[in-house]
C-alpha cells in the first residue's frame, strides 16, 4: 500500500470502530457509568491502570473497584477513612492488588486537596509536542509518598516505556469524538499533542502496514508512529488508535 492508501484505509476503519457500540466491550465503559468530571477521571484512571490482559477480566475487576467504592469514586477518594479503606482488602487484578489500590486512593486524596481535576497534573507545555514529560510530571506528583511497589503500575516514558495505559487514559479524557466513546472533558490539553496508546495490536498492525519499523513497543516506537499519524491528521492523530486496535483485535489483520 502507498502512504495515501494507508491513510484512506485508516480513516475508514477509524470511523468503523469509533462509534458508541465500541464502549460495550471496552474498559472505557467503566467511566461511562458516571456524569461528574471527577468521578469520570478517577474511574478512568483506575480502569486504564488495570487494562492489561483479558478484556473481560479487566472490565469485571474494574467494576469490582467501583463497587468497593460504593459507585462514588470521588466521594470515596476524598472522604474515606482508615476503616473505609478496608473495603478494598482482597482486591487483585494480576499484579495490581489491594495495597496498590489503597495507595492510588490515598495519592488521589492528596491531589484533590490541591487540584480540582487531574487535568492540572497532565498539562502539556507549549514547547512539548507529546505527553512524554507531562506523564512523568504526573508520576512524580502521584508517587510523592514513594511506593516502589506501586510505581511499576504507572510506566514512565522517560524510561522509554510506551506508557500505553496512560496514553489511553489521556485519549479518553481529551478527545471529544462526538461519537459517545471518548469524553473530551479535559479542554486545557490539545488532542493534537496526544500520543498513540501503543500495544501489541496497534504495533503489529502498524508494522504490517509499513508505518512503523521499530520492533520494540517502547517510547521511541510511539514517537515514530506518532509522526506518521500526525501527517494523516495533525489535529486528531490518535483517532487512528481505533483503526489500528480494531484491525488487530477484531479483524485479525
Amino acid at each position: 500500500m502507498k502512504l495515501i492508501e494507508i491513510h484512506s484505509f485508516l480513516e475508514t476503519k477509524s470511523k468503523q470502530f469509533n462509534r458508541e457500540s465500541f464502549v460495550e466491550h471496552d474498559p472505557i465503559q467503566i467511566p461511562h457509568q458516571f456524569g461528574m468530571k471527577q468521578d469520570i477521571e478517577i474511574a478512568a484512571l483506575l480502569a486504564a491502570t488495570i487494562a492489561w490482559g483479558n478484556r473481560k477480566s479487566i472490565i469485571r475487576n474494574a467494576k469490582d473497584m467501583m463497587q468497593r467504592m460504593d459507585y462514588a469514586p470521588y466521594d470515596f477518594v476524598t472522604q474515606a477513612n482508615t476503616a473505609d479503606l478496608k473495603t478494598l482488602n482482597g482486591f487483585v487484578h494480576r499484579t495490581f492488588n489491594d495495597f496498590d489500590f489503597k495507595f492510588f486512593v490515598q495519592s488521589l486524596h492528596q491531589i484533590y486537596q490541591k487540584h480540582e481535576s487531574l487535568e492540572d497534573l497532565f498539562l502539556i507545555h507549549e514547547n512539548e509536542n507529546n505527553p512524554k514529560f507531562a506523564i512523568d510530571r504526573f508520576r512524580n506528583e502521584f508517587l510523592r509518598n514513594q511506593s516502589i511497589r506501586t510505581s511499576k503500575h504507572l510506566s514512565s516514558p522517560a524510561k522509554n516505556s510506551a506508557s500505553k495505559r496512560l496514553n489511553m487514559f489521556l485519549r479518553w479524557m481529551v478527545r471529544n469524538d462526538n461519537q459517545g466513546v471518548d469524553f473530551g472533558i479535559w479542554t486545557k490539553i490539545s488532542p493534537s499533542k496526544l500520543s498513540l496508546p501503543l500495544d501489541v495490536h496497534t504495533g503489529n498492525v502498524a508494522r504490517k502496514l509499513g508505518i512503523l519499523e521499530r520492533k520494540q513497543n517502547d517510547w521511541r516506537a510511539v514517537e515514530e508512529i506518532d509522526s506518521v499519524l500526525r501527517s494523516f491528521d495533525a489535529k486528531d492523530p490518535v483517532k487512528y488508535d481505533f483503526a489500528l486496535f480494531g484491525l488487530g483485535a477484531h479483524e485479525n489483520f
